[in-house]
Parts: structure tokens; C-alpha cells; sequence
């Protein structure tokens, strides 16, 4: 297909590709999902092919014209990538400088060094969720896995103790808090300011990730009292290093996009002016591209080159931690094309008038709709982007606060009840040597606090903003 071609089908969709009704448009959304459902849990199909296949089977149920259907699924795949694609890339860079230097080790060593007995939930998850903050939630566990089994094996802790408190903090980073992938397409597809959505996120995380995290643990560590398996400890990373960066170095360098970010948000409130000469600086140095390509540059000195890195083990290092990325980006971009069928067909409309009927709250549907596709796929990324997708007409007569809070409450009810069709729950159950009952009354249940405590919150922030 020719360039010109794609882009005028890629215009003509903007137009509705059916006039199918409400309850047909309803029946499509379910088969759509299901195809996606089944076609990931019965034929473990890749979740980039079931969600093109899904989308596909979205149109021709809803009647559409298989080239508009085609149409609108590229242009919300390349709009996509082209928005998250190098933020993602750009964070995966960042952890693997973290991760390849022995940074993130020196964090967790500097921290535990200075921590025992009570605290020690405490310390994992402040670790968990600074960890947490640039990398991929399943780069985030194996990264954290090791030490948790590390510390629960040395300090004679039950497993649970320590390692509830640890996920609790990846999870939440990874549900509520860009630059992960699911917030940042839920803040593009709701058209809501990333620096505002940065900083209510961390007001919810922060109450949230200690009620799932250091409180659930003790309920989880009597539920489950597990000893850290002991084939499952594996080598510390970074061993072969003979220097590692500071503590200091590699926190700021970690904190550093995150700072950016907020610096443009604060900006943005106070002077409020766009052609204010502050404001436009702050507008470019706090865009997400800029703070992570600034973190990553940073970081080839302050963790890289600290940890005495030469210049082709820095290249090396970058090229290898693009490769992994390359699921994640085609997992995403499809993500993001199932999300514009389903607008283009004229589903978020179909919301809309439901909406009115039900009376329920915007941040209250955008929740449940979420929670509704994380039960069905398994995938907190796919629910996030598709029920962004949804409600985004919702969010077009929202205030900045309010639409933050509705990416915040997608989010959120992306990462209910995680269960066997979700591939972190196999992770933590193998890691953690558990079997399918123990994961569910510890994992599953983890992730449900942390869904509905983040909701109350949002609520509660809803009702004050």
C-alpha cells in the first residue's frame, strides 16, 4: 500500500466508518473483546496479533467497511507509537544504564544498610517505587525479585513480609504514574497535561502503595508464610563491576525527568502565560521527551561512565536494551489502533449516551470499564489504553484537574484483580515458588487493594479539586 493511499485512508476515517446502532455497536465492543480475550487465554496468541485481529473483528461486527476498518487501526497505531514510542524507548535506555552500572544495586545497599526489623517493609517499598519509577513493570520485578529473596533469605523474614511491599510499589508506578507506557497513552488519548496527572498521581501512590503495600503485608505474611525459595535466589547483578556510582548520583539521575516534569507543572500554574519567556523554557525542558533524553544523557555519565563504562560497553549497553522493547511497542501501538476503531465506530458515543442514562460519574465509568477489560485480558496496559479510548469523550468538557484524575482513575481499574491471564501473575507465582491459590490471596488480592484504595482517593481528590 502506497503512502498516499494510507493517508486517505487514514482521513476518511476520521468520519464514523458505520452507522450501526447503539445496540449493534454494543454487541461489536463484546465480540471485539472477546476475540482478543480468547484469542490470547485458549490460543496464547501474541497480544499485539490478537489485538489487530480483535480490532478487525470490532468493525466487520459492527458493520463497518473493512478498508475504513483498516484505516482507522493504522492511524491510531501510528499516532501512538509516534506519541509513546520514543518515551518508551527512552525509559528502557534509562533502566538498563540503572541496571548494567549496579546503580540500582547501590540504592538498595545504601538503603538496607541503614534499615532492619520493622522498617524493612518500609525500605522495600520506598526502593520498589524509586525503582520503579523509570522502568517497565516487568523489568521492575526482575530487577527487585533478587534482592527481595536476598533480604527475606538474610534477615529471616517471611516472604510475603517483604516481598508485598515491594510489588505494591512497582504496581502502583506502573499503573498510575507516566512515564509508564499506560498513563502516558491514557494522558495523550484524554488530552490531559502530563505534569498536572504526574503530580496528582504521586498524591494517590503515595497513601495507596503503604495500605497494599507495608499494611496488606502483614495480613498477606499470615495468609502465605513462605520462606524465600531457595533455587529461585539467583547471582546479584553487577558483581563483575569494580566501581559503582554514588547513592546520590543515581537518585538524581533516576528523579531527574520526574523533577522536569513537575518544574512545567508548577510553571504552567503559576505564571500561566504561555508567551511568558519562563514558561516556554519550562515547556521544553518538562516535556516528556526532553526530561528522559536528558536523564539518559545524564545517566551515560553519572551511572555509565561512573561505573567505568568505555564508550562501546555505552553503546553496547543502549543497543541491548532496545531490543526487548520491540513487543512492548508493537503491544502498545495496537493497543492504541483498537482504541481508534472503537472511536471511529462511534463506541465513545455510544458511552456517552449510556453515561447520561446510568448518571454515573465519569472517573467512576472509566474505572469500571477498565477494571471490566483487565479482568477479560489480563493486560493493565491494554486496559488502560482501550478504556482511555472509551471515555475520551467524556473528558472533553473536563476541567485539567478532573481529566487528570480521569487518566488516574483508568489507571486504577487497570490493574484489578490480576489473575491466571496475566503474565505478572505467573512471574510473582514462580519467582516466589507459591502455588495458583497462594498467588491469588497475595498477588490478586494486592492488586485489588491497590485498585479500589487509588479510586477512593480519586473520589476524595475529585470532590476538593
Amino acid at each position: 500500500m502506497t503512502s498516499l493511499s494510507v493517508e486517505t485512508l487514514a482521513a476518511d476515517a476520521v468520519e464514523p466508518i458505520t452507522s450501526a446502532g447503539n445496540a449493534q455497536l454494543g454487541i461489536a465492543v463484546l465480540a471485539g473483546i472477546a476475540v482478543i480475550v480468547l484469542l490470547i487465554t485458549k490460543f496464547k496468541m501474541h497480544a499485539f496479533l490478537a489485538l489487530t485481529v480483535g480490532s478487525l473483528a470490532l468493525g466487520s461486527f459492527a458493520g463497518a467497511a473493512p478498508a475504513k476498518t483498516i484505516a482507522s487501526f493504522t492511524a491510531g497505531l501510528g499516532s501512538t507509537v509516534a506519541g509513546v514510542g520514543v518515551l518508551i524507548a527512552l525509559g528502557a535506555i534509562l533502566g538498563k544504564l540503572l541496571a548494567d552500572s549496579g546503580g540500582a544495586d547501590q540504592i538498595v545497599d545504601t538503603i538496607l544498610a541503614r534499615t532492619s526489623g520493622r522498617a524493612m517493609p518500609w525500605a522495600m517499598v520506598l526502593i520498589a517505587s524509586i525503582i520503579g519509577l523509570p522502568l517497565f513493570f516487568e523489568v521492575g520485578i526482575v530487577l527487585m525479585i533478587p534482592v527481595v529473596l536476598l533480604v527475606a533469605k538474610r534477615g529471616n523474614y517471611s516472604l510475603m513480609r517483604i516481598g508485598i511491599p515491594a510489588l505494591a510499589g512497582l504496581s502502583v508506578m506502573h499503573g498510575l504514574i507516566p512515564p509508564h507506557p499506560g498513563p502516558l497513552v491514557a494522558i495523550d488519548a484524554l488530552n490531559a497535561n502530563l505534569g498536572v496527572t504526574l503530580a496528582l498521581g504521586m498524591l494517590v501512590a503515595i497513601p495507596t502503595v503503604i495500605i497494599a503495600g507495608p499494611v496488606f503485608s502483614r495480613y498477606a505474611a499470615r495468609w502465605v508464610d513462605i520462606k524465600a525459595p531457595e533455587k529461585m535466589i539467583p547471582q546479584r547483578p553487577s558483581e563483575d563491576l569494580d566501581r559503582r556510582p554514588s547513592f546520590g548520583a543515581t537518585l538524581a539521575t533516576i528523579l531527574l525527568p520526574v523533577v522536569l516534569m513537575l518544574v512545567k507543572a508548577l510553571v504552567d500554574i503559576v505564571v500561566d502565560n504561555p508567551e511568558h519567556g519562563v514558561q516556554r523554557i519550562t515547556d521544553v525542558i518538562g516535556s516528556p521527551l526532553i526530561a528522559l533524553l536528558a536523564a539518559v544523557i545524564v545517566g551515560m555519565f553519572t551511572l555509565g561512565r561512573a561505573a567505568g563504562f568505555t564508550k562501546g560497553r555505552l553503546s553496547t549497553t543502549v543497543e541491548k536494551s532496545l531490543a526487548p522493547i520491540a513487543g512492548v511497542l508493537l503491544i502498545v501501538g495496537a493497543g492504541g489502533g483498537f482504541k481508534q476503531t472503537l472511536i471511529d465506530a462511534g463506541v465513545g458515543r455510544m458511552i456517552l449516551d449510556f453515561s447520561e442514562n446510568w448518571s454515573i460519574p465519569a472517573l467512576l465509568l472509566g474505572w469500571l470499564i477498565a477494571v471490566a477489560i483487565r479482568l477479560a485480558t489480563g493486560s493493565a496496559t491494554v486496559a488502560t489504553i482501550s478504556a482511555a479510548g472509551l471515555v475520551a469523550p467524556l473528558a472533553a468538557d473536563l476541567s485539567t484537574s478532573h481529566a487528570a484524575l480521569l487518566v488516574l482513575a483508568v489507571g486504577a481499574g487497570s490493574l484489578f484483580f490480576s489473575h491466571v491471564n496475566d503474565a505478572g501473575f505467573w512471574l510473582v507465582k514462580e519467582y516466589f515458588g507459591m502455588d495458583v491459590g497462594q498467588t491469588v490471596k497475595t498477588w490478586s488480592v494486592m492488586e485489588t487493594i491497590i485498585s479500589v484504595v487509588s479510586l477512593a482517593f480519586i473520589l476524595l481528590l475529585s470532590l476538593i479539586l
